[in-house]
């Protein structure tokens, strides 16, 4: 007898929350339904093990799709454990009550062993099919109970029908009846694309009829004009239920992750590394990441999607699950599949928890790993690599405090002993300095041509000092977080003021220092009054040892080249003064000197204060401020030369 019914709890509320609120794209219905499916068969091969005759002679487990265009219904049809009335009853008619999740709570109070894979944790996802239908009908059968199948139909207006009927197969099978303008569901390509973005993986067969037109052909193959069409039917499998990251990692052939690579990233080479791992213990997945051999395009750009699909138990959930790996590593590409991630109960966004953060440390713990062992095993394919993905991996520096200590042996630099291409580490910058060398010396740039001709070098390559060359736009904020290595502090030698000399050289120069702090001392007062509003002081300089000039930040001031950064993101940068620094034993102040003790109002004093600073500018990678200006006075110099 049919019976109507109230749904339990405030079901129209919640059903309006469902059909309207909680998913953002009705697409995800059918994944739901599948998914039901699918688990409703993981519970059949389950309870099997210990009742074979539940089976009814039926293993062949399928999901099946059926539109109908002619009725406007949508069906699906598994042959999994099916539901008895009460069970509908409990399980369907009253929403946000999971029979799934039940299932589950039972067999864990039963401590039963190899748990099925079920996803179905909310009771919510069947509703979604009221997002698409303005009916559904959903008629079902217990597995061992033959006699007693069950029909339940509801328009999602807050009550539904529930009546037994006779159903032969084992199972279940939901009818959507679609509304008005929903009917592309019935499309062969809607119907398709869905299965293949969210249940490609689901690990039994989604099935579907497929009508094919053929014209009608004679006895050789030829076609018979006038002689019509004829229509064939087969069953399609829409699926390819090939997961291979469930597979042992050594049954995976080079060519199968080639392909699964390019499946998956939308990229013609083949990948750099696959790195293959599974979790168990606290927190268990499965996930099959790859390496890229080449950046991608949109590496740096901000609306990119992270390379990280995320799957739960096979069902698609997103290619954009920005909590599975540090922004740093964007460029690694693959899946991630996990049996007890907690999800919200649409799905579509995961929840903050602490399994997440579980997740993200053992793939950043692995894909470090990993690197560490390419660096140290093959490093030309290292370097291959980091030349790809270094300024990528070395923003980790900044961001990653707890993986500082293993990135700082990933990242590489050239050096002023190293040719261009061939990168130096820490460990090697550390193993080869020479004794009474107390720290680590680094220049930022734009480029290694331009750092290399700096003067800021001279004094450190006469004392045979090595000097890193940070030429990446990231380098600016990886020496903020990356100040010491090994126990030697970083220092930048464009910054602060610098001890090269052992403790005899530096008494020696320091009474030369003095002879001519005296000697020039009014002069000095003279190019800092002349130039006082460009910088904030004038010195004698321990780092020059053959140019005239050049310009130096404060220790924790801003230099040129973070300048330069800062106006190209169009940051407001306030006017910054820094220290320029002479060189005492060149030429030029003995010129300067002769002309300030002749006559301290000499014009021409005051154009090469000018020229001093401008030639500084230019050699750091700065605009100067009056280039005809400048022009103008080294062509009347060179007229005087000649």
């Amino acid at each position: 007898m049919k019976t109507t019914k109230q749904f339990q709890t405030e079901v129209q509320k919640l059903l309006d929350l469902v059909i309207h609120s909680l998913y953002s794209n009705k697409d995800i219905f059918l994944r739901e339904l599948v998914s039901n499916s699918s688990d409703a068969i993981d519970k059949i091969r389950f309870e099997a093990h210990s009742n074979e005759t539940l089976l009814e002679g039926n293993s062949d487990w399928k999901i099946k799709i059926v539109p109908d265009k002619n009725a406007g219904t949508l069906t699906i049809i598994d042959n999994g454990i099916g539901m008895s009335i009460a069970e509908v009853e409990e399980n369907i008619g009253t929403i946000a009550r999971s029979g799934t999740k039940a299932f589950m709570e039972a067999l864990a109070e039963a401590k039963a062993s190899n748990n099925p894979e079920l996803i179905g944790q909310f009771g919510v996802g069947f509703y979604s099919s009221f997002m698409v239908a303005d009916k559904v009908t959903l008629t079902t059968r217990k597995a061992g109970n033959p006699s007693a199948g069950c029909c339940w139909e509801s328009t999602g207006d807050g009550t539904y029908t529930i009546e037994e009927c006779d159903k032969v197969a084992r199972g279940t099978e939901i009818v959507l009846h679609l509304k008005e303008e929903m009917q592309e569901y019935l499309d062969e390509w809607k119907i398709r694309s869905i299965v293949k973005k969210y249940s490609d993986y689901v690990q039994y067969p989604v099935c579907m009829d497929i009508t094919r037109k053929e014209p009608v052909k004679d006895a050789d193959g030829k076609v018979i004009e006038g002689g019509g069409d004829i229509e064939t039917v087969t069953e399609e499998t829409l699926n390819s239920m090939k997961a291979i990251w469930t597979r042992p990692k050594s049954d995976i052939t080079d060519e199968e992750h080639e392909e699964f690579y390019k499946h998956i990233s939308h990229d013609f080479d083949k990948p750099f590394r696959p790195i293959h791992y599974s979790a168990e213990g606290v927190s268990e997945f499965k996930a099959l990441l790859y390496l890229p051999a080449h950046k991608p395009f949109d590496l740096f750009m901000q609306d990119r999607k992270k390379g990280v699909h995320l799957y739960v138990k096979r069902v698609f959930i997103t290619d954009n699950c920005e909590a599975l790996l540090p922004d740093y590593l964007r460029f690694v590409k693959g899946v991630v599949d996990s049996s007890d991630l907690p999800l919200n109960v649409s799905r579509e966004i995961l929840q903050e928890d602490v399994q997440i953060k579980r997740i993200q440390k053992s793939l950043v713990n692995k894909i470090l790993a990993t690197l560490a062992e390419i660096k140290e095993k093959e490093p030309e394919e290292y370097l291959k690599f980091y030349s790809e993905f270094g300024p990528v991996l070395k923003e980790g520096l900044h961001f990653d405090y707890a993986n500082k200590e293993k990135l700082q042996e990933l990242v590489l630099f050239e050096s002023t002993t190293t040719e261009a291409g061939k990168p130096v580490s820490l460990k090697e910058y550390v193993g080869r300095m020479p004794e009474g060398q107390k720290e680590i010396y680094f220049i930022t740039g734009t480029s290694r041509d331009m750092v290399a001709k700096s003067p800021h070098l001279e004094g450190f390559r006469s004392k045979g000092y090595e000097v890193l060359f940070l030429t990446d736009p990231v380098d600016e904020w990886v020496v903020q977080a990356l100040t010491e290595y090994d126990g030697k502090k970083l220092k930048a030698v464009d910054r602060g003021d610098v001890e090269l000399d052992s403790e005899d050289e530096k008494k020696e120069k320091e009474e030369q220092k003095k002879e001519k702090q005296e000697q020039y001392k009014d002069l000095l007062e003279f190019i800092k009054g002349k130039l006082d509003d460009s910088v904030k002081e004038v010195r004698f300089s321990s780092r020059l040892t053959e140019s005239a000039c050049c310009l130096v930040a404060d220790e924790y001031g801003m230099n040129a080249n973070m300048e330069r950064i800062m106006k190209a993101m169009n940051q407001d940068v306030p006017k910054s003064k820094r220290i320029l620094e002479l060189n005492p034993n060149h030429p030029i102040m003995q010129t300067l000197g002769s002309m300030f003790a002749a006559d301290k109002e000499n014009a021409k004093l005051a154009d090469y204060c000018e020229l001093l600073l401008d030639q500084a500018l230019l050699t750091e990678g700065s605009p100067i401020k009056d280039p005809l200006r400048f022009t103008r006075l080294v062509s009347e110099l060179m007229v005087k030369a000649g």
